[in-house]
């Protein structure tokens, strides 16, 4: 729908440009203008009255006049000019006031002129005048004109419906009934602005590598859901438009082996991966080493380091470093943990090893799952593959414990330190604050130094937090940290995890902690410290060791502005769509786009 020339300034002020956007800028009440047939006290009427006399007083104009064949009195402070032009003796009109009974005399307080007798008025609350969007929603919400842009029939009418009232429709009622319609319509009109942005690039080459012989040769079997992502993957890479997917792993899922299926395939292209810390890249190009065929040649970039002889790669893996480096042409761009950059950053190095308008093959990896419904919105952009299966069985239990149960956690972390095992507690803060009611790791840490041995200690702001990490999986038994260790970190023995004021952080947050354990079939333990032991998201989320299903607890306890992410974080928030409660909905507004 265009609108007409004379409504064009109407419709930029209203920053819409559709009917069915107009339909979505709903009414904020309904003004009942039906006569009442007698005065109802305390409520507001719509009565015709004859004035008889009219009074200026101090601060008010008293007027004397006849409705419901009675004497009224209407009060009306601070008066304009109209007001006393209006109520002039003689005169009949229609006024909206509230009716009340004061000293046994009826009373019309503050008393509006009314003209549309018998109606129901929408009122705004827009930048434009009710009266304004009132003749624009009767212009242009027509059945015919939601249906072509996309509406359904019946949901077309319901939204007419509520910028159009029949007499003795309340608003509550009205926006009841159009409660579907208007999710549809914001979730629709959401998608058709979201596939606006897609675009397809011609990849800079098709990638015919074969990755058969390395899943063959590696020691242990593949899990179905890395099969069925190394197969998506196949699939796009053997296409000559470039690759956008994001490979969604639950913790420990094995992504990284999904990661070098996909190097198989590009060879003998260049691949490259940015990773987002050093310790995480040294693990990859350690597993990369030993899994990989000795004829891929892997290089290491680190910081600092300048000699590396990127053009004899087969595959670079780095950290945001690689944004610094000349890089050569890659057919293959991959991201691990890519929550954790930014879009620029994402963006640059997809665009570093470009070449002219064509792109590189683009996979994106990410640990930390996110709701089926932003998984369906997001597949308007890229498509998507779920690996949630895990190598080994999760065994972890998880505990919500207090003061009370500070002793038997302590009990468990000592006997798994005589077994052999390691033990991990995070702390919230580093240093002592007066805002927290939680002990920080400097508060905390001569507690556990003075009882045990092997006891590591490092933060996010620690410059030797990789060195003591590694230190700590060789020799330690106790690491005291802050969530420094959330991603990626690989502490084959560590079996227990004790998060200190858990109820702080978010359930992925959380998840991914919790995932630092377990991680080679171990028996796991998770000790849930809080203040607030009989918190119902806590309870849920030691229930499941699922990160989708986590996933979706989180939308659910949080509000959904909170968990939009990518091109969604960029205001997208719905007024009516819920994203946690509404997939049924996306599912049909994605059958009806097609």
């Amino acid at each position: 729908m265009t609108p007409l020339p004379k409504d064009r300034g109407y419709f930029e002020k209203l920053s819409v440009n559709s009917a069915m956007g107009l339909a979505l800028l709903i009414p904020a009440k309904y003004e009942d203008l039906t006569l009442s047939s007698f005065p109802q006290l305390n409520e507001l009427n719509v009565v015709e009255i004859s004035v008889k006399s009219a009074q200026k007083m101090a601060k008010f104009l008293k007027v004397t006049a006849l409705a419901w064949g009675t004497d009224v009195e209407l009060v009306i402070f601070n008066p304009k000019n109209f007001h006393y032009l209006s109520f002039k003796a003689g005169s009949r009109l229609f006024v909206r006031a509230l009716v009340q009974k004061n000293f046994g005399k009826l009373q019309l307080v503050q008393p509006k002129i009314v003209t549309e007798i018998g109606s129901i008025l929408p009122i705004y609350k827009t930048p434009l005048a009710s009266k304004t969007m009132r003749s624009l929603a009767k212009e242009y919400l027509k059945e015919e004109s939601l249906i072509e842009e996309g509406l359904p029939l019946e949901l077309a009418k319901k939204l007419i419906t509520l910028h159009n009232p029949t007499p003795k429709q309340s608003y509550e009622k009205s926006l009841e009934g159009a409660m579907e319609a208007l999710k549809f319509a914001e979730i629709y009109l959401f998608l058709k602005a979201l596939n606006s942005k897609k675009q397809h690039f011609k990849a800079s080459d098709i990638l015919k590598g074969d990755e058969k012989e390395f899943v063959k040769n590696l020691p242990f079997k593949l899990t179905n859901d890395q099969t069925k992502a190394i197969a998506d993957i196949k699939s796009d890479l053997s296409k000559p438009i470039a690759a956008r997917r994001v490979i969604m792993g639950d913790v420990g899922s094995g992504k990284t082996v999904v990661i070098f299926a996909a190097v198989m395939m590009a060879y003998p292209k260049k691949a490259v991966l940015m990773a987002p810390t050093t310790i995480l890249a040294v693990q990859i190009y350690s597993e990369a080493k030993r899994l990989l065929p000795s004829f891929v040649k892997v290089v290491l970039v680190e910081s600092g380091e300048k000699n590396a002889d990127l053009d004899a790669a087969d595959f670079i893996i780095g950290t945001h470093v690689l944004l610094y480096r000349s890089l050569p042409k890659c057919d293959l761009v991959m991201i691990d943990e890519q929550h954790r950059f930014g879009t620029a950053q994402r963006d640059a190095i997809h665009k570093m090893v470009s070449e002219g308008k064509s792109h590189p093959h683009f996979l994106q990896f990410s640990a930390t799952p996110i709701p089926r419904t932003m998984s369906l919105i997001h597949s308007s952009l890229v498509n998507y593959s779920f690996i949630k299966q895990t190598p080994f069985k999760k065994d972890i239990e998880t505990y919500i414990v207090d003061k009370k149960g500070f002793g038997r956690m302590l009990g468990r972390v000592e006997e798994e330190i005589k077994e052999g095992r390691q033990a991990a507690v995070i702390y919230p803060l580093v240093e002592e604050s007066e805002a927290l009611s939680y002990q920080s790791i400097d508060e905390g840490r001569g507690f556990w130094e003075k009882r045990y041995s092997g006891v590591f200690v490092t933060h996010g702001k620690d410059k030797d937090k990789e060195r003591i990490l590694e230190e700590f999986a060789k020799n330690g038994s106790i690491l005291l940290a802050t969530t420094v260790v959330e991603v990626g970190i690989s502490l084959p023995k560590l079996s227990t995890i004790v998060i200190v004021g858990a109820e702080r952080l978010g359930l992925a947050t959380l998840h991914q902690l919790r995932g630092r354990v377990s991680r080679v079939g171990l028996k796991g333990y998770c000790y849930l410290y809080t203040n607030q032991p009989n918190s119902a998201r806590l309870n849920e989320f030691a229930k499941t060791l699922s990160g989708f299903d986590i996933a979706e607890l989180d939308l659910k306890y949080r509000q959904s502005g909170d968990v939009l992410s990518g091109v969604l974080q960029h205001g997208a928030q719905f007024k009516w769509f819920s994203l946690s409660e509404d997939t049924k909905i996306l599912r049909e507004v994605l059958a009806h786009i097609g």
